[in-house]
């Protein structure tokens, strides 16, 4: 399949935006999945391909912020762990898939999102070092069932995992950042395996999108290590997001 030159550069500009976007926040996918189906491939191959590129950019994001921030891993294995099981499940339900169904159910989940992001206006990068919310079986669940929406389909994945780690397992914006990094990285080794195993990767495809996603992922893991005000700019960054999603996903507009 022969690409001419501006589908390179769709590809590639795309992966870039989405990349930078999962990396310190999420919903990276809403713009790599559409560009996908745009450029004719379908939905599920495009579900399959666009693994690829999130598999390198979680690795170098995640690598990136644990290089800069010296971030300690200890207990995520608590997250990582059920959200890979979650994540085989899910990706083995998707390889059939109901569009419209999966279309409210996303936009469903995106409005339960904003809920304790709008509440929670105190997004600062202090961790709480004493917190163990983490190391519970409510946790446990919470990140088995993001796994198997993760594998699923992706999208908001990022912003389902931010949320529940900064507001409720109290993680700092950057330790959340990292570690929700990692995670997607574990969980997409399994999910990226079936979507093979099935045939429902496109390489060409993925490559191209893969080169700006790992490109975003360097530039955003740098941002959010250098400024500042990074936990302000992700939740607000966050808030656009899902308001986008939401009015994309009904059709309100």
């Amino acid at each position: 399949m022969e690409f001419e030159w501006y589908i390179y550069a769709l590809a590639i500009f795309g992966g870039l935006v989405a990349g930078f976007i999962n990396t310190i926040a999420g919903s990276g996918s809403l713009i790599t999945l559409p560009i996908l189906i745009f450029l004719g491939l379908p939905a599920n191959i495009a579900n399959g391909t666009n693994r690829v590129g999130i598999l390198l950019q979680s690795f170098v994001g995640s690598y990136t912020l644990k290089k800069q921030e010296k971030i300690s891993l200890q207990g995520s294995a608590w997250l990582i762990i059920p959200s890979m099981i979650g994540a085989i499940a899910g990706s083995v339900i998707s390889i059939d898939i109901d569009e419209s169904t999966l279309q409210t159910i996303i936009g469903i989940i995106m409005l339960l999102m904003l809920i304790p992001i709008l509440l929670n206006k105190n997004w600062s990068n202090n961790s709480d070092s004493k917190s163990t919310k983490h190391k519970s079986f409510l946790s446990v669940l919470i990140f088995f069932l993001i796994g198997i929406y993760g594998g699923f389909i992706q999208a908001g994945v990022g912003v389902l995992m931010l949320t529940g780690m900064v507001s409720y397992a109290k993680y700092s914006v950057n330790h959340a950042n990292m570690i929700k990094n990692l995670i997607v990285f574990c969980f997409t080794v399994p999910a990226i395996a079936v979507f093979i195993w099935n045939d429902q990767v496109d390489w060409k495809m993925g490559g191209l999108l893969a080169i700006g996603q790992v490109t975003g992922a360097w530039l955003a893991a740098n941002f959010a290590t250098q400024s500042k005000d990074a936990g302000k700019w992700i939740r607000i960054l966050l808030i656009i997001i899902i308001v986008g999603s939401i009015i994309k996903l009904f059709n309100i507009i």
